[in-house]
Formats: structure tokens, sequence, C-alpha cells
């Protein structure tokens, strides 16, 4: 794997970051990138969404959310969705992302990020403990509530 890095979300990139592949089972659990694309439209001022690469191919893709206006307290630092292509799985390309994202809270002041996921056999529950997220509780709809702390 080359170096990895951080690239912005453009007209270039977006094609392939809709064609990331999931491994079976995964789709359940995931809302299609055009949903998470349009929240940059809805408010791009607290929206952070970035692409990852390995050299000159996407390989992953991040979103988050930094509202401290945000109604609901968990939705202020969060983390809306990270991808990883099927074949990059397992290789650090999504640690790398979350690493990348809790830098970003980081220099923003902040001294969390929040997920919020649908728990389920196949889903995202193992990766974000590995990486550092600890369930704190429960959306209104069952959602699990996790949390890093920086």
């Amino acid at each position: 794997m080359a170096e990895l890095r951080l690239v912005e979300l453009s007209a270039s990139t977006i094609v392939a970051v809709n064609n990331l592949s999931l491994k079976p089972g995964q789709e359940q659990f995931l809302a299609p990138v055009s949903y998470g694309v349009a929240a940059t439209v809805a408010d791009p001022s607290t929206s952070w969404q970035r692409v990852v690469a390995d050299g000159d191919e996407v390989v992953g893709f991040v979103s988050a959310n930094f509202d401290d206006d945000a109604s609901i307290d968990y939705f202020r630092s969060v983390l809306w969705r990270i991808n990883v292509d099927a074949d990059d799985q397992g290789r650090g390309v999504g640690r790398f992302a979350v690493q990348s994202l809790v830098e970003e809270a980081r220099s923003r002041g902040l001294d969390h990020v929040n997920v919020i996921y649908e728990a389920g056999e196949d889903g995202p529950e193992a990766f974000f403990r590995r990486v550092g997220f600890t369930p704190v509780g429960e959306t209104e709809y069952g959602e699990v509530i996790a949390q890093i702390r920086i």
C-alpha cells in the first residue's frame, strides 16, 4: 500500500467514491453515498468530507459534521459515514480515516467524536470498537451511539 492521504471530495473523485464496493452483507448498514454528499449542500459550513487515496486510487471516503449549534448533542461532532472499498478493507484505510477525523476534531478544539450505527451481524460495530469508539447510549430509534475521546 502506498502512503494514504486525504483529498477533497470533488467532481474528479466523486464517481470513484460512488463506485466503492462493499463486502456481502454490508450494504444493509450503509445509505447511498449520495445521501452523505447531500449533507454538504444542506450546510457546507459544518460538513467535513474527505476522500482517502492510496496513490492515485480512491480507496475510501469519510464524512463528518461539526456543528456547535446542532439541536441534538451527539450531532455536534459526529462521524456520519466511512466507506472503505471491499478490496481494501483490513489494510488500515478505515483506521487512517478515523485518525484523520480525530485530528480534525482536535484542531477544532473538540474533545470527542460520536458515531451512530445500527448493531447487527456484519455491521460496523467491531470496526468502531477496534479504532477506539465506546458505546455511550442509544438513539430514540435504537441505534448505537458510540464515542471516541480525544
